[in-house]
Protein backbone atom coordinates (compact mmCIF):
# COMPACT_ATOMS: atom_id res chain seq x y z
CA UNK A 1 0.00 0.00 0.00
CA UNK A 2 0.97 3.59 -0.90
CA UNK A 3 1.01 6.20 1.63
CA UNK A 4 0.87 9.60 0.30
CA UNK A 5 1.07 12.55 2.49
CA UNK A 6 -0.86 15.75 0.20
CA UNK A 7 -2.39 16.68 -3.02
CA UNK A 8 1.36 17.79 -3.84
CA UNK A 9 2.70 14.30 -3.57
CA UNK A 10 0.67 12.83 -5.72
CA UNK A 11 1.98 10.88 -9.09
CA UNK A 12 0.63 10.43 -12.43
CA UNK A 13 0.02 6.79 -11.80
CA UNK A 14 -2.16 7.96 -8.67
CA UNK A 15 -4.75 9.63 -10.30
CA UNK A 16 -7.62 8.26 -11.90
CA UNK A 17 -8.88 5.78 -9.20
CA UNK A 18 -11.69 4.67 -7.04
CA UNK A 19 -12.10 7.25 -3.50
CA UNK A 20 -13.66 6.83 -0.13
CA UNK A 21 -13.26 9.65 2.46
CA UNK A 22 -13.15 9.76 6.38
CA UNK A 23 -11.35 9.23 9.22
CA UNK A 24 -11.34 5.46 9.90
CA UNK A 25 -10.30 4.96 13.25
CA UNK A 26 -10.71 1.56 14.52
CA UNK A 27 -11.01 0.25 10.83
CA UNK A 28 -14.43 -1.31 12.19
CA UNK A 29 -16.94 -3.83 10.54
CA UNK A 30 -18.35 -0.48 9.20
CA UNK A 31 -15.76 0.58 7.63
CA UNK A 32 -14.25 -2.59 6.36
CA UNK A 33 -18.27 -3.01 4.74
CA UNK A 34 -17.26 0.10 2.73
CA UNK A 35 -13.27 -0.74 1.81
CA UNK A 36 -14.45 -4.34 0.35
CA UNK A 37 -16.79 -2.18 -1.59
CA UNK A 38 -14.34 -0.32 -2.83
CA UNK A 39 -12.02 -2.66 -3.67
CA UNK A 40 -14.99 -4.29 -6.10
CA UNK A 41 -15.52 -0.89 -7.62
CA UNK A 42 -11.59 -0.77 -8.50
CA UNK A 43 -11.62 -4.34 -9.75
CA UNK A 44 -14.86 -3.77 -11.90
CA UNK A 45 -12.83 0.03 -13.30
CA UNK A 46 -9.38 -1.89 -13.42
CA UNK A 47 -7.71 1.34 -11.39
CA UNK A 48 -6.65 1.52 -8.03
CA UNK A 49 -8.50 1.81 -4.87
CA UNK A 50 -7.75 5.19 -2.58
CA UNK A 51 -8.47 5.98 1.27
CA UNK A 52 -8.81 10.01 2.00
CA UNK A 53 -8.10 10.44 5.53
CA UNK A 54 -7.33 13.26 7.41
CA UNK A 55 -3.96 14.19 10.27
CA UNK A 56 -5.54 15.70 12.68
CA UNK A 57 -8.67 14.35 12.83
CA UNK A 58 -11.10 17.82 12.43
CA UNK A 59 -12.85 17.03 15.69
CA UNK A 60 -8.82 16.90 17.34
CA UNK A 61 -8.40 19.97 14.74
CA UNK A 62 -11.84 22.02 16.24
CA UNK A 63 -10.92 21.06 19.89
CA UNK A 64 -8.35 18.79 21.20
CA UNK A 65 -9.29 18.99 24.49
CA UNK A 66 -12.67 17.71 23.91
CA UNK A 67 -12.23 15.47 21.01
CA UNK A 68 -12.38 11.77 21.54
CA UNK A 69 -9.87 9.32 22.26
CA UNK A 70 -8.30 7.55 19.10
CA UNK A 71 -9.32 3.76 18.81
CA UNK A 72 -6.06 3.66 16.00
CA UNK A 73 -3.20 5.97 15.89
CA UNK A 74 -2.06 6.83 12.70
CA UNK A 75 0.68 3.95 11.82
CA UNK A 76 -2.14 1.02 13.67
CA UNK A 77 -4.76 2.62 11.35
CA UNK A 78 -2.51 2.40 7.90
CA UNK A 79 -1.60 -1.38 8.98
CA UNK A 80 -5.34 -2.23 9.22
CA UNK A 81 -5.96 -0.52 5.61
CA UNK A 82 -2.74 -2.09 4.47
CA UNK A 83 -4.52 -5.52 5.26
CA UNK A 84 -7.88 -4.59 3.98
CA UNK A 85 -6.37 -4.81 0.19
CA UNK A 86 -6.01 -1.02 0.05
CA UNK A 87 -3.91 0.11 -2.67
CA UNK A 88 -3.51 4.12 -1.46
CA UNK A 89 -3.86 6.21 1.54
CA UNK A 90 -3.98 9.55 0.62
CA UNK A 91 -3.30 11.39 4.01
CA UNK A 92 -4.06 15.49 4.02
CA UNK A 93 -3.48 17.85 6.60
CA UNK A 94 -6.37 19.05 8.70
CA UNK A 95 -5.47 22.43 9.14
CA UNK A 96 -6.80 26.22 8.79
CA UNK A 97 -6.48 26.00 4.80
CA UNK A 98 -8.30 22.76 4.62
CA UNK A 99 -10.73 23.76 6.89
CA UNK A 100 -11.44 26.56 4.84
CA UNK A 101 -12.48 25.26 1.42
CA UNK A 102 -16.05 25.20 0.86
CA UNK A 103 -17.72 21.73 -0.21
CA UNK A 104 -17.25 22.51 -3.89
CA UNK A 105 -13.27 23.91 -3.48
CA UNK A 106 -13.16 20.37 -1.97
CA UNK A 107 -14.38 18.39 -4.34
CA UNK A 108 -12.88 20.02 -7.22
CA UNK A 109 -8.83 20.59 -6.14
CA UNK A 110 -9.16 17.37 -4.26
CA UNK A 111 -11.67 14.99 -6.11
CA UNK A 112 -11.71 16.58 -9.77
CA UNK A 113 -8.37 17.59 -10.09
CA UNK A 114 -6.34 15.82 -7.03
CA UNK A 115 -7.18 12.77 -7.49
CA UNK A 116 -9.43 12.61 -10.77
CA UNK A 117 -11.29 10.30 -9.15
CA UNK A 118 -13.56 7.83 -11.32
CA UNK A 119 -16.53 6.49 -8.45
CA UNK A 120 -16.81 7.24 -4.94
CA UNK A 121 -17.96 5.33 -2.27
CA UNK A 122 -19.04 7.09 0.59
CA UNK A 123 -20.71 6.83 4.18
CA UNK A 124 -24.51 8.18 4.25
CA UNK A 125 -23.83 10.35 6.69
CA UNK A 126 -20.26 12.22 5.54
CA UNK A 127 -20.17 16.18 5.29
CA UNK A 128 -17.80 17.78 4.61
CA UNK A 129 -17.06 21.77 3.84
CA UNK A 130 -16.62 24.62 5.61
CA UNK A 131 -20.23 25.47 4.87
CA UNK A 132 -21.12 22.01 6.10
CA UNK A 133 -23.04 21.90 2.45
CA UNK A 134 -21.16 18.46 1.04
CA UNK A 135 -23.22 15.57 1.89
CA UNK A 136 -23.86 12.66 -0.24
CA UNK A 137 -26.84 14.48 -2.15
CA UNK A 138 -23.93 17.34 -3.40
CA UNK A 139 -21.78 14.76 -3.67
CA UNK A 140 -24.31 13.23 -6.50
CA UNK A 141 -24.98 16.53 -8.08
CA UNK A 142 -21.08 17.06 -8.30
CA UNK A 143 -20.46 13.36 -9.94
CA UNK A 144 -23.29 13.83 -12.69
CA UNK A 145 -21.37 17.65 -13.48
CA UNK A 146 -17.45 15.99 -13.38
CA UNK A 147 -18.27 12.21 -14.97
CA UNK A 148 -17.92 10.13 -11.40
CA UNK A 149 -20.29 7.74 -10.05
CA UNK A 150 -21.27 8.05 -6.52
CA UNK A 151 -22.50 5.33 -4.18
CA UNK A 152 -23.75 5.66 -0.60
CA UNK A 153 -22.14 2.55 2.21
CA UNK A 154 -25.08 0.68 3.32
CA UNK A 155 -25.56 0.71 7.55
CA UNK A 156 -23.81 -2.37 8.68
CA UNK A 157 -25.67 -3.56 11.96
CA UNK A 158 -24.57 -5.88 15.20
CA UNK A 159 -25.98 -7.23 18.10
CA UNK A 160 -29.13 -4.23 17.18
CA UNK A 161 -27.27 -1.33 16.76
CA UNK A 162 -25.45 0.63 14.36
CA UNK A 163 -21.63 -0.33 13.96
CA UNK A 164 -19.47 3.07 14.35
CA UNK A 165 -16.71 4.24 16.21
CA UNK A 166 -18.30 5.86 18.86
CA UNK A 167 -20.19 2.52 19.88
CA UNK A 168 -16.75 0.94 20.07
CA UNK A 169 -15.11 3.54 22.29
CA UNK A 170 -18.44 3.53 24.57
CA UNK A 171 -18.05 -0.77 24.71
CA UNK A 172 -14.13 -0.15 25.73
CA UNK A 173 -15.73 2.67 28.57
CA UNK A 174 -18.51 0.02 29.64
CA UNK A 175 -15.45 -3.28 29.65
CA UNK A 176 -17.51 -4.75 27.15
CA UNK A 177 -15.12 -6.56 24.79
CA UNK A 178 -17.31 -9.22 23.32
CA UNK A 179 -19.24 -6.29 22.01
CA UNK A 180 -15.88 -4.41 21.18
CA UNK A 181 -14.95 -7.35 19.47
CA UNK A 182 -18.22 -8.05 17.49
CA UNK A 183 -17.92 -4.49 15.94
CA UNK A 184 -14.18 -4.34 14.99
CA UNK A 185 -13.94 -7.67 13.90
CA UNK A 186 -11.03 -8.59 16.07
CA UNK A 187 -9.84 -7.82 19.59
CA UNK A 188 -9.41 -4.48 20.76
CA UNK A 189 -5.15 -3.57 20.49
CA UNK A 190 -2.97 -1.15 21.63
CA UNK A 191 0.71 -1.30 20.38
CA UNK A 192 3.17 0.67 21.08
CA UNK A 193 6.92 0.25 21.75
CA UNK A 194 8.59 -1.43 25.38
CA UNK A 195 10.53 1.55 26.78
CA UNK A 196 12.95 1.97 30.05
CA UNK A 197 10.70 2.65 32.72
CA UNK A 198 10.75 3.72 36.58
CA UNK A 199 11.68 -0.01 37.27
CA UNK A 200 9.25 0.21 40.33
CA UNK A 201 7.58 -3.10 38.74
CA UNK A 202 10.15 -5.04 39.58
CA UNK A 203 10.73 -3.90 43.26
CA UNK A 204 6.75 -4.87 43.48
CA UNK A 205 7.29 -8.48 42.18
CA UNK A 206 5.70 -7.36 38.85
CA UNK A 207 7.76 -6.49 36.13
CA UNK A 208 6.40 -4.53 33.82
CA UNK A 209 6.82 -3.81 29.48
CA UNK A 210 6.26 0.16 29.88
CA UNK A 211 4.91 0.34 26.54
CA UNK A 212 4.87 4.03 24.41
CA UNK A 213 1.37 5.40 23.77
CA UNK A 214 2.02 8.50 21.94
CA UNK A 215 -1.95 9.07 22.64
CA UNK A 216 -3.71 12.82 24.09
CA UNK A 217 -5.70 10.78 24.89
CA UNK A 218 -6.33 7.09 25.68
CA UNK A 219 -10.04 5.27 24.90
CA UNK A 220 -9.93 3.37 28.51
CA UNK A 221 -8.25 3.14 31.36
CA UNK A 222 -8.12 0.61 34.24
CA UNK A 223 -6.83 -2.86 35.14
CA UNK A 224 -7.21 -5.94 32.21
CA UNK A 225 -6.46 -9.22 31.35
CA UNK A 226 -4.25 -9.19 28.51
CA UNK A 227 -2.35 -11.05 25.53
CA UNK A 228 0.91 -10.39 23.74
CA UNK A 229 2.05 -12.14 20.91
CA UNK A 230 6.19 -12.77 21.39
CA UNK A 231 7.67 -14.77 19.03
CA UNK A 232 4.71 -16.42 17.47
CA UNK A 233 3.99 -17.31 21.27
CA UNK A 234 0.33 -16.07 22.60
CA UNK A 235 1.51 -15.05 26.25
CA UNK A 236 -1.09 -13.99 28.66
CA UNK A 237 -0.83 -11.37 30.73
CA UNK A 238 -2.22 -8.59 33.14
CA UNK A 239 -1.89 -4.83 32.30
CA UNK A 240 -2.49 -1.32 33.70
CA UNK A 241 -3.46 1.73 31.57
CA UNK A 242 -4.09 5.28 32.43
CA UNK A 243 -2.12 7.98 35.05
CA UNK A 244 -0.40 5.51 37.70
CA UNK A 245 -2.19 7.72 40.64
CA UNK A 246 -0.27 5.88 43.08
CA UNK A 247 3.62 6.74 41.60
CA UNK A 248 4.92 10.30 40.58
CA UNK A 249 4.56 10.59 37.46
CA UNK A 250 3.82 13.43 34.71
CA UNK A 251 0.22 12.72 34.33
CA UNK A 252 0.46 11.43 30.94
CA UNK A 253 -1.19 7.92 30.38
CA UNK A 254 0.81 4.59 30.06
CA UNK A 255 0.25 1.54 29.49
CA UNK A 256 1.83 -1.32 31.77
CA UNK A 257 1.95 -5.01 31.15
CA UNK A 258 2.90 -7.55 33.28
CA UNK A 259 3.30 -11.34 30.98
CA UNK A 260 2.88 -14.20 33.31
CA UNK A 261 5.55 -16.68 33.57
CA UNK A 262 7.61 -14.66 30.65
CA UNK A 263 11.25 -14.18 30.96
CA UNK A 264 12.84 -11.97 28.29
CA UNK A 265 14.16 -9.03 27.36
CA UNK A 266 11.35 -6.79 25.31
CA UNK A 267 13.13 -3.81 25.06
CA UNK A 268 13.01 -1.77 21.45
CA UNK A 269 10.21 -4.02 20.76
CA UNK A 270 7.08 -3.70 19.85
CA UNK A 271 3.68 -4.83 21.17
CA UNK A 272 0.17 -5.12 20.28
CA UNK A 273 -1.74 -5.33 23.32
CA UNK A 274 -5.30 -7.02 23.26
CA UNK A 275 -7.73 -6.36 26.04
CA UNK A 276 -10.05 -9.13 26.66
CA UNK A 277 -11.65 -8.53 30.36
CA UNK A 278 -11.45 -5.88 32.66
CA UNK A 279 -10.54 -6.34 36.24
CA UNK A 280 -10.98 -3.11 38.02
CA UNK A 281 -10.71 0.69 37.48
CA UNK A 282 -7.48 2.59 38.52
CA UNK A 283 -7.23 3.78 41.97
CA UNK A 284 -5.12 5.26 44.37
CA UNK A 285 -2.96 3.83 46.99
CA UNK A 286 -2.17 5.18 50.13
CA UNK A 287 1.54 3.06 50.21
CA UNK A 288 3.59 1.37 47.74
CA UNK A 289 2.93 -2.09 50.22
CA UNK A 290 -0.40 -1.58 49.49
CA UNK A 291 -0.26 -0.83 45.79
CA UNK A 292 2.02 -4.06 45.86
CA UNK A 293 -1.03 -6.45 47.51
CA UNK A 294 -3.35 -5.06 45.03
CA UNK A 295 -1.00 -6.26 42.28
CA UNK A 296 -0.73 -9.55 43.84
CA UNK A 297 -4.01 -9.94 43.81
CA UNK A 298 -4.15 -8.37 40.01
CA UNK A 299 -1.64 -11.04 38.79
CA UNK A 300 -3.67 -14.44 41.04
CA UNK A 301 -6.67 -13.33 39.61
CA UNK A 302 -5.26 -13.60 35.90
CA UNK A 303 -4.04 -16.55 36.68
CA UNK A 304 -7.21 -18.21 37.49
CA UNK A 305 -9.17 -16.07 34.56
CA UNK A 306 -6.27 -17.80 32.06
CA UNK A 307 -6.62 -21.19 33.73
CA UNK A 308 -10.25 -21.15 32.77
CA UNK A 309 -9.84 -19.09 29.59
CA UNK A 310 -6.80 -20.75 27.74
CA UNK A 311 -5.58 -19.13 24.80
CA UNK A 312 -4.75 -21.46 22.28
CA UNK A 313 -3.84 -19.29 19.26
CA UNK A 314 -3.11 -15.99 18.12
CA UNK A 315 -6.64 -13.56 17.83
CA UNK A 316 -7.59 -12.37 14.56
Amino acid sequence: MQLVRGLHNLQPQARGCVVTIGNFDGVHRGHQAILARLRERAAELAVPSCVVIFEPQPREFFGPDTAPARLTRLRDKLALLAAEGVDMVLCLAFNRRLRELSAAEFVQRVLVDGLKVKDLEIGDDFRFGCDRAGDFEFLQAAGLRYGFSVDASTTVEVLGGRVSSTRVRQALVDGDFELAEALLGRPFRIAGRVLHGQKLGRQLNAPTANIQLKRRKVPLTGVYLVSCEVDGVIQPGVANIGVRPSVAGDGSAHLEVHLLDFAGDLYGRRLSVAFHHKLRDEQRFASLEALKAAIAADIAAAREYWQSHPLMKSPK
